[in-house]
């Protein structure tokens, strides 16, 4: 018989999900330089902020019912969120290198920011991968 548990490792992971979704909610009504969604690299402002952010946020609130339900299209919404992580990250960084909007932020943020992200979203898929069987 399955375990249905999710564990606390997923739930924990869930939970930090949740938090970006509400995260993607907000950005559209953040009105201070350096909010904005970051899509595929770029810091969307504007309408496409207002539009893109909460499309995501929706999809990662989808995403975390998913996990706390056990519900088998998690998996395909964590592999396909944990690779659009993976591929924004290098890109943000290489379209805004050397520019004002690196140096919005510490390096305090910059550097452990990508390993929280990368490890969230991907360690997220992964403890569903591994738990695919007891997925419904």
């Amino acid at each position: 018989m399955p375990n249905r548990s999710r564990g606390a490792a997923l739930t924990i992971l869930a939970l930090l999900l949740a938090v970006m979704a509400l995260s993607n909610f907000g950005k559209p009504f953040a009105h201070h330089a350096g909010v904005g969604f970051v899509f595929f690299g770029t810091r969307l402002t504007g309408a496409a902020n207002t539009i893109v952010a909460p499309i995501f946020g929706i999809m990662l609130a989808v995403y975390v019912y998913g996990i706390f339900a056990m519900r088998k299209f998690a998996l395909p919404l964590g592999i396909f969120y944990a690779a659009y992580v993976i591929l924004n990250m290098p890109l943000f960084i290489l379209r805004y290198h050397g520019t004002p909007v690196m140096q919005e932020h510490s390096w305090a943020y910059l550097v452990p920011y990508p390993f929280v992200a990368i490890g969230v979203s991907s360690g997220a898929a992964w403890l569903l991968y591994r738990r695919r069987a007891d997925l419904r």
